[in-house]
């Protein structure tokens, strides 16, 4: 399409619908989003289960008190509240965090930063990259032999980081605070991986690297076409190169912040989204092309799914007149040609107007591009 100025349509994501697979904080998300014009789909891939009531942080808990760690390691900013409102439960957070202050204490990014920083906690060390790999590596450089280590997990087992630790001589003690557990209702998780395919979202989000499996593991035997939607035409939006890493390893372009903030993400979705848009002056008016709108000269006009599977077609034909056989194509299947007038007349109607679509008669319809 032609590179025309962007014609802003109000709200920067007004006619773009974006999907949101996290569950903790997704409202705030959506009303990030929300707040920008976008229409929002909510499908978490997965829940976060706190273990409060379970024996065996308990029984970390008390053998961290009793024998205190060399090291800990927070992997996470709500593990390591969840674990210090748990012990307070158990009336052992003066005792726990006694235990943990006398340790070297690493951080895995920001937030698990500041949860240590909350509790009254000093970090010594902290990982620029947010990545397992480099908290790894940072310990293995700086030695653990004979040294015990406590590790909260994030949600999951984490067995190499943890045998690797203990290959190198470390006495390693696992700390689960909560659980990565499926979805509520894993049918909405099945129909995103449907509308992903299918090209009737812009963009899908991920907070977590666990999501982005979820989601892979959802689609089942379609999981291939749903990659390919990724690569091709949806947009894959990650809060951080850790939650970016699945992703990235399966060859799919990744839309990332600077910054791994929510509000980040949602400004990385404004840049991205209508730089993609196609956009072609037609009729004297500029006409932009988003998920589910035609934007007008700046005004976003809502289409149903056949007049913009119509609309998609002329403005790739940028002006070429097409067949009815040819528009019948864009159309799901069992439509005949006189769904392809009835679309088109919806068409008009929704873009104010018949100047946009001309009839050629005998041979088909075609957009009156400038």
């Amino acid at each position: 399409m032609s590179a025309l100025p962007l014609e802003r349509a109000g709200p920067d994501l007004a006619g773009f619908t974006v999907a949101i697979t996290a569950d903790r904080r997704r409202d705030e998300l959506a009303a990030l989003l929300a707040r920008r014009g976008a229409r929002v789909m909510l499908a978490p891939a997965l829940r976060i289960v706190p273990l409060v009531d379970d024996t065996e942080l308990l029984a970390a808990t008390t053998a961290l008190v009793e024998r205190r760690p060399s090291i800990v390691v927070a992997n996470t900013g709500i593990g390591m509240r969840g674990w210090l409102e748990a012990a307070e439960g158990w009336g052992l957070a003066g005792a726990l965090t006694a235990a943990l202050g006398g340790a070297y204490v690493v951080a895995r990014g920001a937030k698990a930063r500041g949860a240590v920083r909350a509790a009254g906690l000093v970090e010594q060390w902290s990982a620029g990259s947010e990545s397992g790999d480099e908290v790894l590596a940072h310990l293995l450089e700086r030695g653990v032999a004979g040294q015990r280590v406590a590790v909260q997990l994030h949600g999951e087992d984490q067995p190499e980081f943890l045998d690797a630790l203990r290959r190198a001589g470390a006495d390693v003690v696992a700390v689960a605070v909560y659980r990565w557990v499926p979805p509520a209702d894993p049918a909405t998780l099945r129909r995103l991986v449907d509308l992903v395919i299918g090209r009737a979202v812009d963009a899908v989000t991920f907070t977590s690297a666990p999501a982005v499996e979820a989601l892979v593991r959802a689609a089942g035997p379609d999981a291939a076409a749903l990659l390919d939607a990724l690569r091709t035409g949806v947009v894959a939006a990650c809060v951080g190169p850790v939650t970016a890493a699945p992703l990235r390893q399966r060859g799919v372009p990744v839309v990332e912040p600077a910054r791994a903030r929510l509000g980040a993400l949602a400004h990385a979705l404004v840049e991205e989204l209508p730089r993609r848009a196609p956009r072609l002056r037609v009729a004297g008016r500029a006409i932009e092309l988003r998920g589910h709108a035609a934007v007008v000269d700046g005004r976003a006009r809502p289409l149903p799914q056949a007049p913009m599977a119509v609309l998609r077609a002329l403005m790739r034909a940028r002006g070429r007149v097409l067949s009815r056989a040819e528009l019948l194509t864009a159309l799901p299947r069992g439509c005949d040609e006189h769904a392809v007038e009835m679309a088109v007349a919806r068409l008009r109607t929704a873009l104010g107007g018949p100047d946009y679509v001309q009839t050629v008669v005998k041979r088909g319809y075609r957009l009156r591009v400038d």
